[in-house]
């Protein structure tokens, strides 16, 4: 039997505690054995030397040190080995220092339990460690007080807990001990418990510890985080499968060459040398490999995070910045993300229609349309029955008492000076039981009797009720059609409450008078939509990202704002937790496909439902900022943690944080994580149609019978510097028109897809095309001098690839219709590589090494440099073919 059903002699005569004297000290060892500590526990870190091993026996990482040691051993050229090394090492080293900063989400999880608490032991309360408690402990709560353990309330007196961190209900919920549950009973309806880390914002009780440590639901949060595997992003997917395409093509190409060379030399065709031919496979194989990508990869997305660290979203892992760009749905709790937190009077009945009341927040502008006595009584009441204050900037007390504050300004009456002109003499607080609120004022010679509270429980003390500055008694008519306002604003998300009063000729206990009340109104009270949102999320639908709702509030609430913000149309697309486990996993994930709010949810649930949306081949991103969001935070492909309200665990738990708890900062995110994205292929495409060019040139020389026309250090020094800076210049490249017009990325789609391969194969065509003709006309034209046919090759190669930078910018714009000059950094890179060209043909000593130390013209340059035209020609042809 659940704790919560049962009643509270039943768990002291279970856990054997005696009320007046608590656990003895031999009790306390003896429920320490049998239920365990009060610590949470924390997943065991992979070690370091694990970590790195990990990473360095990644596939494109052996390729590229295989390449180094190729290269050393077959060009005797240290450096360019050591280069590609400082590569691997380098992006080793950054993987492995996020990995050790994540998982911190359990240890701040510990850190938010209650350092302290006040404990009955052996007849006396003393002040322990939280993590010395025990079940069986009797523990006092007050306001102010972190709930150490979990535990069944056994007395309250106006106690009110905060459980948003753990239930999303953003509303302190109003605690009972007398009342009994059945089963099941969600975890934000459980008035007759107290749950570890949640905040005592009001009143006091006494609990009973029914669960310690990792037992607590807190401790099942806790579970949740060490359970969850970290995920490879969509990039690394691809990234990780085009090294082993990449690998293999490299593999197959240099066998196939070894084959044709060997046979030409069998049919006495050519009469290449073994090493000659081991010479060729190393070009090849180090023409295969994109050895910058993953360093232009790192770069660009530490760029990145930085661009969106200025739109205030802290992206914490630099993966998290490309998944942005492939989420299909964002998952977003509603309180202070889709919502402002601010909860303000929207509607005001005063008995007769409902007024509207404008104006945001807690800011005292706007107006009530319509004013009479009666809502000049309502503002009254509002204020003067209520013990919140806003000081400037400064709010104190419970949201919903805090809303009628502006409200009571809007109708010109000041806090201050109405309590000094109407002074409170006597209170009845609120409680469970009666739902409502009493204070008594001093009026002139005169006493009034001010009341607020839930209308259905307010009207039993009432049996009159003000109209038209006239005073009817209450009959099943006017019953009826307060219920059918409440209703009305119940529907549409409104928090309900009633106000009513009395006068009295002298002063007398307000507890005593809280009956034969008169009636006077009710208002309407919401957190309401943030106005941004409504924009964003039309943004996502045209996207084609599904925007769902999580919350922890009721799904009437639930339905009507995601109503109001578009994100359901119908009532059948809202489900709440008790809903989610009446259904078997099967049909939940049939309904997951359609459900677009979730209410009343569990952090059981909430990591169900990211799974399920995972499952359907969905890449989910989930906001939150309480403890109960930490598991499915790290569950989603990219969590996403409130800045202001988040919690350090969810935080901890998150990819990304936002600084001003708005969605839409997540769209701009999504929409800086798909230009990034798009950015991401264009200098994949780039070095890809780069590196095949090279290898199709190579190949197609070698069965031309000429050999190589490139060395293996040209083809280094052509992959590792000429093609790096116009690859890190595509990463930055301007966001592109329409880039939220078209739905995300299929994240199981190769990121070399129908598009880029014709963009590579064309590229290549062209660019092999052009080196082969350079490379003839200085090989066989101009002079039979391979150094020379060479230089001319190392010329083409170059210039096609810089100038193939300017076309590879889009994907499907020509460079007739882009600014040369948006993108200032392509034209840097292109000045710069061809000083680095210069450099390797014309300083003595470093000729020498590339071998371009030849004799050459000034008409043979620029014919080598023409050719390279014949590329860009390509890649501004292979855009005609959508």
């Amino acid at each position: 039997m659940k704790q919560y059903v049962k009643t509270r002699d039943q768990l002291r005569d279970e856990l054997q505690v005696d009320p007046e004297q608590g656990l003895t000290a031999s009790a306390v060892i003896t429920s320490r054995d049998t239920h365990g500590s009060n610590k949470l526990e924390e997943k065991q870190q992979e070690g370091i030397v694990h970590m790195i091993i990990g990473e360095l026996t990644g596939f494109l990482n052996i390729l590229l040190m295989l390449a180094a040691i190729v290269s050393i051993i077959a060009s005797h050229h240290i450096a360019d080995g050591a280069f590609i090394f400082a590569i691997v090492i380098l992006n080793t080293g950054l993987s492995v220092f996020q990995e050790r900063k994540a998982s911190n989400a359990v240890s701040a999880l510990k850190s938010i339990s209650a350092p302290h608490a006040k404990v009955l032991r052996d007849g006396s309360w003393q002040q322990l460690d939280s993590t010395l408690l025990v079940v069986g402990d009797i523990v006092l709560l007050e306001a102010g007080d972190y709930v150490p353990a979990d535990m069944r309330l056994l007395e309250t007196t106006n106690l009110k807990i905060d459980e948003s961190a753990l239930t999303g209900e953003s509303v302190p919920v109003d605690k009972d001990a007398e009342v009994k549950l059945s089963d099941p009973t969600p975890i934000g309806d459980r008035i007759n418990m107290a749950y570890m880390s949640t905040i005592v914002t009001y009143g006091r009780g006494l609990g009973l510890v029914t669960e310690v440590g990792m037992k607590t639901e807190i401790g099942n949060i806790a579970d949740l985080l060490n359970e969850v595997e970290d995920e490879m992003t969509p990039l690394q997917r691809k990234i990780d499968h085009l090294g082993k395409l990449l690998g293999t093509v490299s593999i197959v190409v240099v066998i196939l060459i070894f084959a044709v060379g060997l046979l030409y030399n069998a049919i006495g065709f050519t009469d290449f040398a073994i090493l000659d031919l081991f010479m060729v496979s190393v070009s090849l194989a180090v023409a295969a490999i994109p050895e910058g990508l993953p360093t232009v990869i790192t770069v660009v997305l530490s760029l990145g995070m930085r661009k969106m660290a200025t739109k205030k979203a802290i992206v914490k892992e630099l993966n998290a910045v490309e998944t942005l760009g492939s989420t299909t749905v964002i998952s977003s709790d509603k309180t202070g993300t889709l919502t402002q937190n601010k909860m303000v009077v929207q509607r005001l009945f005063d008995n007769n229609k409902v007024l509207e009341v404008t104006g945001q927040g807690y800011d005292f502008a706007g107006e009530i349309k319509g004013s009479n006595e009666n809502v000049d009584l309502i503002s009254r009441i509002g204020l003067l029955c209520n013990d919140a204050k806003i000081e400037g900037d400064t709010l104190i007390g419970d949201p919903t008492e805090l809303a009628l504050i502006p409200l009571a300004a809007k109708n010109k009456l000041n806090q201050e000076e109405t309590n000094k002109r109407y002074p409170r003499v006597d209170e009845f607080p609120f409680d469970s039981d009666r739902k409502r609120m009493s204070t008594l004022h001093q009026v002139d010679s005169s006493y009034h009797v001010y009341t607020k509270g839930a209308p259905d429980q307010l009207l039993k003390v009432c049996n009159r009720y003000l109209l038209n500055g006239e005073i009817h008694d209450i009959d099943e008519t006017f019953v009826q059609v307060v219920n059918l306002a409440n209703q009305g604003m119940a529907h549409n998300a409104l928090r309900v409450l009633g106000f009513a009063y009395k006068e009295l000729s002298d002063k007398k206990s307000v507890k005593d008078e809280e009956k034969d009340l008169i009636f006077v109104g009710l208002v309407g009270i919401i957190d309401p939509p943030r106005e941004e949102v409504k924009d964003a999320i039309k943004i996502c639908h045209k996207a084609g990202i599904r925007v769902v709702m999580i919350t922890g509030d009721h799904k009437l609430t639930a339905s009507a704002i995601g109503k109001e913000l578009g994100i359901i149309t119908s009532d059948k697309q809202a489900m709440s937790g008790e809903e989610i486990d009446a259904l078997s996993y099967p049909e939940f994930l049939d309904l997951v496909r359609t459900t677009n709010v979730f209410a009343r949810v569990s952090p059981n649930h909430k990591v169900m439902i990211v799974k399920a949306l995972q499952e359907t081949g969905e890449i989910s991103s989930m906001t939150g900022d309480g403890v109960n969001d930490a598991p499915a935070l790290k569950q989603a492909n990219i969590g996403v943690a409130m800045g202001i309200t988040g919690t350090d665990v969810s935080k901890e738990a998150a990819d990304m944080v936002l600084m001003d708890d708005n969605f839409t900062t997540i769209v701009d995110a999504v929409e800086e994580g798909r230009v990034i994205y798009a950015n991401i292929r264009k200098f994949v495409a780039y070095l890809v149609s780069c590196n095949v060019g090279e290898v199709l040139l190579i190949f197609v020389a070698m069965l031309l019978g000429w050999g190589s026309p490139l060395l293996p250090i040209q083809i280094l020094w052509i992959n590792l510097v000429t093609d790096s800076f116009p690859a890190f210049a595509l990463g930055l490249e301007k966001k592109e028109y329409g880039v939220m017009d078209h739905d995300p990325i299929d994240p199981q789609a190769s990121i070399v897809d129908r598009r880029m391969g014709i963009a590579v194969l064309f590229q290549a065509v062209f660019l092999t095309t052009a080196v082969l003709i350079s490379y003839y006309i200085g090989a066989h034209v101009i002079a039979t001098d391979v150094n020379l046919g060479s230089t001319l090759a190392f010329i083409t190669i170059i210039t096609g690839e810089l100038l193939r930078t300017y076309s590879a910018r889009s994907e499907t714009t020509t460079i007739f219709k882009m600014n040369p000059f948006d993108n200032k950094l392509i034209n840097y890179a292109a000045l710069f590589g061809m000083v680095l060209l210069l450099i390797v043909l014309f300083v003595p000593g470093i000729n020498t090494l590339f071998r371009t130390n030849v004799h050459l013209t000034v008409g043979q340059f620029f014919t080598a440099f023409a050719l390279g035209f014949i590329p860009l020609f390509g890649g501004e042809l292979a855009k005609l073919f959508k």
